[in-house]
Order: C-alpha cells, then sequence, then structure tokens
C-alpha cells in the first residue's frame, strides 16, 4: 500500500486489510512516501501493533516505486494493490484470489465503487460512477464479468508483474493501465469481476478534485500518444469540450473587448462565442440535475459542478500534456528485476497454501 498524506484514512485502510476472512497468511507492506501530516507514524504504529505489517520507506513519493518496492518487499505469489483511499470489503481477497485460480488470469480487479461523507463528496461519487462523468469504463459504472483492458487496483499473480517488467516509476498517472497493457501484450489476460466492490473516499474539495483530474487528463494523453490504437470517444470528448469552451470564451472576451475599444459593428459578432460555453454548462446542469434524481438535494445541486471540474479540469489537462512528460521504458525496467529481499525463503516452501496454492501479500495507491 503506497501512501503519503493519508493520515485520515490510513488506519482505516488497514483495518480493511488486515481484517480479511483470508484463509492464507497474509503480510501488508506499507511504503511510506514523504508527507506533510503524521502518516509516517501512523504506519509504524500499525507495524508494531500488528507483525503482518511492514513498513519501507519510499523517498521519491512517487506511486509506481512505491509499488515496485513494496513487491520486492514482499513474499508471496499473489500481491493485492491496495488504495490508501480504498476500503476492501469482507471477503475480497478470498473472492479475487480463487477467481485467479478459476480464470488463469494475470490480474483481477473489480468495481471502484466511490462513496462520500460530505455533500461534495457525495456529488464526486455520483459523477465517478456515472457514464455522464467518466464514461462507459467497466471498474467504474459496472459490467459482465469478462476480459477486460485494466481493472481498479488488481489482484495479480507475481510472475506476471515480473515478467512485465514491474511499474514503470516515470508513468506518474495510469500506471496500471500502462502495467496492464504490457501483461496483455504478453499474453496475459485482465480479468474484471464485478462482484469486487472496493470503497473508494472521493476528494473532498473543488481544487483537489481539478488537481487530481488535471493529471488524470495529461496522463491519458501520454497513454495514447504512446498507443494509439486506445484512443476512444470516451477519452477524446473531454479535451473536445474543453477546447470548445476555451475558444468560446476567448472569441467571447475578444469580442467584448473590441466593443469596449470602439471596433467597427463586425466585431461583435465575436461575441457569440459565448453561446458554447453557455451551452455546455446548460447540458451538464440538464444531464446532472435530470439522471440524478432520487439523491439528496444538497448532492444533487452540486453535481453538475462536479461535472464540469472533471469534464475541463481532464480535458485541460489532455490538451496541454507536454511530450516530455514521459519517456517510453525498455519492457525490463529500470535495468533490474523485482526480486524478493534477500533472506526470503521461496513462496512454496512456507506455511500452508490458501485454495488456489497462492499465498498473499497488499500493495496500494497513494
Amino acid at each position: 500500500m503506497p501512501i503519503r498524506n493519508e493520515e485520515r484514512y490510513l488506519a482505516e485502510s488497514v483495518r480493511h486489510v488486515l481484517g480479511q476472512d483470508y484463509p492464507g497468511p497474509l503480510e501488508l507492506v506499507l511504503a511510506v512516501g514523504p508527507s506533510a501530516d503524521r502518516t509516517e507514524q501512523i504506519a509504524r504504529e500499525l507495524a508494531a501493533a500488528d507483525p503482518r505489517v511492514t513498513v519501507v520507506a519510499n523517498p521519491t513519493g512517487r506511486i509506481p516505486a512505491a509499488l515496485n518496492l513494496a513487491v520486492r518487499t514482499a513474499r508471496h505469489a499473489v500481491i493485492a494493490r491496495i488504495d490508501g483511499h480504498a476500503l476492501l470489503p469482507p471477503g475480497y481477497l478470498r473472492a479475487a484470489v480463487a477467481t485467479l485460480a478459476q480464470t488463469g488470469a494475470a490480474d483481477v480487479g473489480g468495481v471502484m465503487a466511490a462513496e462520500g461523507v460530505t455533500p461534495f463528496q457525495q456529488a464526486v461519487a455520483w459523477g465517478m460512477t456515472s457514464k455522464a462523468g467518466v464514461g462507459s469504463a467497466a471498474f467504474h459504472t459496472g459490467g459482465g464479468a469478462g476480459p477486460t483492458l485494466s481493472v481498479y487496483l488488481g489482484v495479480y499473480r507475481r510472475e506476471a508483474i515480473e515478467a512485465a517488467g514491474g511499474w514503470d516509476e516515470e508513468m506518474l498517472r495510469a500506471e496500471d493501465w500502462d502495467l496492464n497493457f504490457r501483461i496483455r501484450t504478453s499474453g496475459g489476460v485482465i480479468w474484471f469481476t464485478p462482484e469486487l466492490h472496493v470503497t473508494y473516499r472521493p476528494r473532498t474539495s473543488i481544487r483537489t478534485l481539478a488537481a487530481q483530474y488535471f493529471h488524470y487528463g495529461r496522463w491519458r494523453r501520454v497513454i495514447v500518444r504512446e498507443h494509439p490504437g486506445t484512443a476512444s470517444f470516451r477519452y477524446l470528448a473531454p479535451p473536445g469540450a474543453a477546447g470548445l469552451v476555451a475558444v468560446g470564451l476567448a472569441a467571447g472576451l475578444a469580442g467584448l473587448v473590441a466593443l469596449a475599444a470602439g471596433a467597427p459593428p463586425g466585431w461583435r459578432w465575436l461575441t457569440a462565442g459565448f453561446v458554447i460555453p453557455v451551452t455546455y454548462l446548460a447540458g451538464i446542469t440538464a444531464a446532472g440535475l435530470g439522471l440524478s434524481r432520487g439523491v439528496p438535494a444538497a448532492v444533487r445541486l452540486r453535481v453538475p459542478i462536479v461535472l464540469g471540474v472533471m469534464h475541463l479540469s481532464w480535458g485541460s489537462g489532455f490538451l496541454t500534456s507536454p511530450r516530455r512528460l514521459h519517456r517510453r521504458r525498455p519492457r525490463r525496467l529500470h535495468g533490474r528485476r523485482l526480486h524478493r529481499r534477500p533472506g526470503r525463503e521461496s513462496d512454496t516452501r512456507v506455511g500452508q497454501p490458501d485454495p488456489a496454492g497462492h499465498r498473499t501479500a497488499a500493495a496500494g495507491r497513494e
């Protein structure tokens, strides 16, 4: 579990991992990045209270670096990635490992079940689980079980992670998608299981939500740039909307400035550019209020704001993503493999395996 600035949720998230009714031995590796709160202190207190918890330092603070550190520290043949904002439901690990065995998949995952506490968080949760907010991604909105491109979090066969070279430590977002892409190109299967619902706590303010989706957009552009065949309407609609809104606002403002400066009457037509952002605002307001019937009024009124922030932040990030953001790496990343820490015993010799023949270690997201 890579963590940084997770004081609010860390203890609860760890409790949901350690409380799993998993039939085999389990270890939880906390890869702690530089934090401005009590995250590291809480992590070490949790490790002191339970021998199944191990703390390792992640000086870079980067999520993929933390994941690779956690895998190298872990002992077992199954690696479950855990999010610092996520709460595993009872039976999650048991069901995921059983699905690995039944399907022969390299990675199994389920639904990112966003749930908020405050009205704003609840509005974000609605947006993150609605096609109006995130399109048709199965791990957001649900769907039938089967092979897919990527999943939320994921429970991996360790051998699949190692064969793919681990997480790319320069891929600061979309790192799971990138790893799963490499696993798929090597013949591995990524399997979506809708029964696996993981509770996710959304961002708590417009500022943090906008920053989250801006970076999502920037790194999705990296994926599309490096793998053009993955481009789809779901990825191109937000930058299209953001671009049109920006052009409309620029034209409208230029028209107002021209009129104020006494320019010829023909310049007034530029003010018609305001039709574009006004139409977009009216559209997301109608869609948000119309589709969110049944939710509390305080939440419903915030849904259009949340949709606008998600769309325009994601789209702006996509449009402004620089080419220097990421350099493609060779298949074996950083010149090394993800070997187990020296002195660890082989997975096949330690303890009793679970029913699928695997032992499990947990890792996650900041």
